[in-house]
């Protein structure tokens, strides 16, 4: 045996607490993103829905059938959280405007929700 040359024998790597920590973490993450998905697809449906009622507006609807109309495409699309009489419909430059602010609560846990405010409108297409 040389002198000197002290050799160390060491352990590298997570330890099972640290595995279990990380591995909690990541749970929660994707919870949190798969609880996420569908209010998010939801408000994607809601701003296509208003761009395309909006354009029904421009070719002369009146209020009361754009209301009408996206109720019918809501209900096609399957969006709950809003409907027709929630839209705020008016002229700008004689150009129909829409927009629809609402909040989507989703529940993770217990009493435990994540809170969406949303705000979609058809201005600056």
């Amino acid at each position: 045996m040389k002198e000197g040359i002290v050799l160390r024998d060491r352990q590298r790597g997570v330890s099972l607490l640290g595995l279990l920590i990380v591995g909690g973490l990541l749970a929660f993450a994707l919870l949190l993103a798969f609880r996420s998905v569908p209010a998010v697809t939801e408000y994607m449906a809601v701003q296509r829905i208003i761009k395309t009622v909006a354009d029904e507006g421009n070719q002369g609807a009146t209020m009361a059938d754009l209301r009408r109309s996206f109720d019918r495409r809501a209900n096609i699309d399957r969006v709950e959280t809003i409907g027709g009489r929630d839209l705020d419909i008016y002229k700008q430059g004689g150009v129909v405007v829409i927009e629809a602010e609402y909040e989507r609560r989703v529940p993770i846990a217990g009493n435990v929700y994540l809170l969406f405010d949303f705000h979609a409108t058809t201005l600056g297409r």
